[in-house]
């Protein structure tokens, strides 16, 4: 076998590597831990200096910290991949079945807004502290995926998809909040010129679209790519958060092969980008977001701000999720998958707690003045993360094995 032949099949297999939900896990664990240690470390200055490092070309405001590349640039492939996932699960997967997609979206719908009041509650009253509201209402799709393949074997396979629709959804709607209540003032000329890209960036994406490019004798990715890179551009120039152009394009994406394709654009795209992700996007942003420095942000016990968002991921998300979807199959036409029980959903409800990623991002963008209010939400999203992983894993593990007993 050739050194090319043999180089081939080794990044086959780290590409596969990549695409398993506990590898990106582990990454996602690994970096988290890094920061901490280093942000806590002797050497935390350095970690500080890298941080705060700027790059970039000073026009179009994309002279940013190393973080903000990472929050605003990064992040928006992340976003892009849970933009795409939606789509593929509203054309192909559970979501097109009106009746079963019913109960994880309304579900996801409880688990977005219970959380946020429980912080409200705790918060009532405490000014700039009270803007956290939306820090713990998303769920970290890559981290509470790849826990439910470490603890679930024996669990049917559809309780994964209810965990992704439910986690699509939730972040979608975190993405509406950031959008609408986290934008900064609104360069309106920027937005519209943003828009109207997006729009050529669907039509390439239609079947139409793709004939035109095979006759022009154009790949795809050729005027994609650019496209994508000035959407971005734009939308970040605008003032809305460029997190927002990754999803929307994503949700434009072509789920459907045509003549002549290996693939759709959807699939390629997925197949392409989630070992960036994996092996890049979400380990980078977590070492440069999660460094919390336990001094500085006080005892995670005793602010309002990290009790909140405590409650709110530990014990807001499994009321909410939990209890939106039982009063959903009890009140409307919604139907449980019949592979699974309701224990299985408390379970995955309480696993959905894993905020991380995004609610990492919320308390960047809640708290831009504030870095003791920043890293007592930072403090709340740790802990708040850890709790419900490990409640989740109790509940998971028992039904695992339950379920492994009654199959023998």
């Amino acid at each position: 076998m050739t050194g090319n032949g043999r180089g081939a099949r080794l990044g086959a297999r780290v590409g596969a590597a990549l695409r398993r939900d506990v590898v990106g896990g582990v990454l996602l664990l690994a970096a988290t831990a890094a920061a901490l240690v280093w942000a806590n470390s002797p050497w935390s200055a350095s970690y500080e200096t890298l941080r705060t490092t700027t790059v970039g070309p000073a026009g179009w405001h994309l002279r940013l910290t190393l973080q903000a590349w990472a929050a605003d640039g990064l992040l928006a492939v992340f976003f892009f991949l849970v933009g795409n996932e939606l789509k593929q699960e509203l054309v192909h997967g559970e979501l097109r079945h009106p009746r079963r997609a019913l109960l994880p979206v309304a579900a996801a719908l409880a688990g977005v807004v219970v959380p946020a009041l429980v912080f409200a509650v705790v918060n009532l009253g405490r000014g700039e502290a009270a803007a956290g509201w939306g820090i713990p209402m998303a769920t970290d799709v890559a981290f509470a995926v790849a826990i439910l393949a470490m603890v679930g074997r024996g669990l049917p396979p559809a309780l994964r998809t209810f965990l992704l629709t439910l986690a699509i959804v939730d972040d979608l709607a975190a993405i509406i909040v950031i959008a609408v209540f986290y934008a900064a003032a609104i360069s309106w000329p920027a937005l519209m010129a943003a828009v109207g890209l997006l729009a050529v960036f669907g039509l390439l994406q239609t079947p139409r679209g793709a004939r035109v490019l095979r006759r022009l004798r154009v790949p795809g990715w050729a005027l994609g790519v650019p496209l994508a890179v000035a959407i971005w551009t734009l939308t970040h120039h605008s003032g809305v958060h460029a997190t927002i152009a990754g999803a929307a394009m994503g949700l434009l994406m072509r789920t459907q092969r045509e003549p002549g394709e290996p693939a759709d654009p959807s699939h390629r795209a997925e197949h392409l980008l989630r070992p960036v992700t994996t092996a890049l996007v979400l380990p980078v942003f977590a070492l440069t977001a999660a460094g919390v420095t336990f001094g500085a942000a006080g005892n995670p016990f005793t602010t309002t701000v990290t009790i909140g968002v405590i409650l709110g991921l530990a014990a807001g998300k499994v009321i909410g999720i939990a209890g939106g979807a039982w009063l959903t199959a009890r009140l409307s036409p919604a139907e449980l998958n019949p592979a699974l029980g309701w224990w299985d959903i408390v379970g995955m409800a309480q696993l959905a707690g894993i905020g991380f990623t995004v609610s990492l991002l919320m308390a960047e963008l809640s708290y831009p003045d504030s870095e003791q209010l920043l890293g007592d939400a930072k403090s709340g999203v740790l802990a708040g993360s850890a709790i419900a992983t490990l409640l989740a894993a109790i509940v998971l593990a028992v039904r695992a094995r339950h379920r492994r007993r009654t199959a023998t």
